[in-house]
């Protein structure tokens, strides 16, 4: 899957300033180097940061732009959606480990052992961020000859995606910088703003954690585990619990499950065997 994405999004950023590039005549705004405004444009464009200061004026380069902006925003799409996917992920490989380490070690243990790496990732981060702002800030500066708070409120601007416009890299120098500087910068906080999120999700995890290893388990518990009424806790009855607790299954679905079971259940042994499923597949 990440192979695809890869080369689709290898494929879109090519296409993207060979096509400006053609019809670079049908773009209006200030212009330094054909080639190089045709990338500058793709950049502020994919990274919705749309500074202003290059903008399509035909009808032909509008209808590339709005195919384009539109086909970047599926890729952007797929991107969210595999960041929640791995949350959702690394939230389950987290309540497992844990209950991995519950054979071993006590839940003062485990939860030291829980603690990742992710703080710092995020401390690391952000210290990157802030290097790209202040180097950006500086090169606006010198290279575009910007004062120190018009370049400060230009980057800002720019790794926020706001792109007022207003403000821009009008130089030739200063759109070579800014091709990779946005990639870099842009990319940079949406990590940082990923860790952030994955930081919380995995501290409510943690806390679900040490909530599920240190309870003991009570009379309610057992009362609520016993599905048959029987007054007798069996393997089976402890686990789909256990699983209730931990969020991985809810009520609905052991009743869809015993439902289906019922009525497998031909003789109403509470067993099931071959000759139930044989009943089951000549009826159906």
């Amino acid at each position: 899957m990440w192979l695809l994405l890869s080369f689709c999004v290898f494929v879109f950023k090519s296409l993207r300033p060979i096509s400006f590039y053609l019809v670079r005549n049908q773009i209006s705004g200030h212009k330094t180097n054909g080639v190089l405004d045709a990338v500058y444009f793709c950049v502020v464009t994919m990274t919705t940061v749309g500074y202003g200061d290059l903008v399509p004026s035909s009808s032909t380069s509008r209808l590339l732009a709005c195919a384009f902006v539109f086909s970047g925003m599926v890729l952007v799409g797929h991107l969210l959606s595999r960041a929640a996917d791995y949350l959702v992920e690394r939230q389950e490989t987290l309540l497992g480990k844990a209950f991995d380490l519950r054979k071993t070690v006590g839940p003062t243990e485990i939860l030291k052992e829980l603690h990742t790496k992710l703080r710092h990732k995020c401390y690391v981060t952000f210290l990157v961020l802030v290097i790209l702002v202040l180097v950006g800030t500086i090169f606006l500066v010198m290279f575009e000859k910007m004062p120190v708070i018009e370049a400060f409120y230009c980057v800002c601007s720019t790794v926020t995606t706001l792109g007022y416009g207003d403000r821009s890299f009008n130089s030739g120098t200063g759109r070579l910088f800014a091709v990779f500087w946005i990639l870099t910068s842009t990319i940079c906080l949406a990590q940082f703003l990923l860790y952030v999120a994955e930081l919380n999700a995995e501290t409510k995890q943690r806390e679900l954690v040490k909530w599920v290893l240190t309870r003991r388990i009570t009379n309610n518990d057992l009362e609520a585990a016993d599905l048959d009424g029987d007054g007798v806790i069996v393997a089976a009855e402890f686990i789909l619990y256990k699983l209730k607790e931990m969020g991985k299954i809810d009520e609905e679905d052991i009743d869809g499950i015993l439902q289906e079971f019922e009525q497998l259940d031909y003789d109403d042994s509470g067993t099931l065997t071959n000759s139930d499923l044989i009943l089951a597949q000549t009826t159906s």
